[in-house]
């Protein structure tokens, strides 16, 4: 899976002393646009604290998670942002919750409104992941909402070892996929099962489903 190119605003060039000084220009355009480019900047300096503070080079951490080294060095240089997939890949390689990778650090009360929240896409564009919960509420639990376009599906990897899901389905319909077992879901049902299996999500219904998504990690 590759990191999903954007194309940053073109940069003032500047001398000064000899040096090539780069200054972006303030970024303009659609809301999505903004807020993909934001997310990313964000996704880029967690990334690389998290490395760095556990000792990893881009090839360890390449290594652990089944993600290329230069995907990684890209998105670490903001030059792509990284698809949900990917975020999922880095943060097992890491050890953290996909959390640690989005978010800042919070008070003991904290508010997110609709319009912060930074939805992640998956690389078909067919699943979005909004957080329903503040980044830093817990580091044990996270909350999604899913969105999955009609009649299609998106497989996600293990998560880290000991991690658990919970699905409520809201509209339409889900078909989830947890190894070789295969469970059907309609609206107002919930599914709980270990998210360290290899897991598919499937929509089989002729319109978009929405789902509530509780991630709860081990340690």
């Amino acid at each position: 899976m590759v990191a999903r190119k954007v194309s940053p605003p073109a940069p003032e060039i500047s001398k000064k002393g000899g040096a090539t000084r780069r200054t972006a220009r303030t970024a303009t355009g659609s809301g999505d646009d903004v807020g993909a480019a934001e997310l990313g900047r964000r996704v880029a300096d967690h990334l690389r604290q998290k490395r760095k503070a556990r000792g990893m080079s881009l090839d360890d951490l390449a290594s652990a998670s089944g993600v290329s080294r230069a995907a990684l060095s890209q998105i670490e240089t903001y030059k792509s942002i990284p698809t949900l997939g990917l975020l999922w890949k880095i943060a097992v390689g890491l050890g953290i919750p996909i959390n640690e990778l989005l978010g800042q650090s919070t008070g003991p009360v904290s508010v997110l409104r609709r319009s912060d929240a930074s939805v992640l896409r998956s690389l078909d564009g067919k699943l979005e992941s909004r957080p329903l919960a503040p980044v830093g509420t817990t580091p044990l639990v996270e909350l999604y909402e899913l969105r999955l376009a009609a009649r299609s599906q998106h497989a996600s990897e293990p998560h880290a070892r000991g991690t658990h899901e919970v699905l409520v389905v809201l509209t339409g319909a889900l078909r989830l996929h947890v190894d070789t077992e295969t469970h059907d879901l309609a609206a107002g049902d919930s599914i709980c099962f270990p998210a360290d299996r290899p897991h598919i999500y499937e929509n089989p219904g002729g319109s978009e489903a929405r789902y509530h998504n509780l991630i709860a990690y081990e340690r």
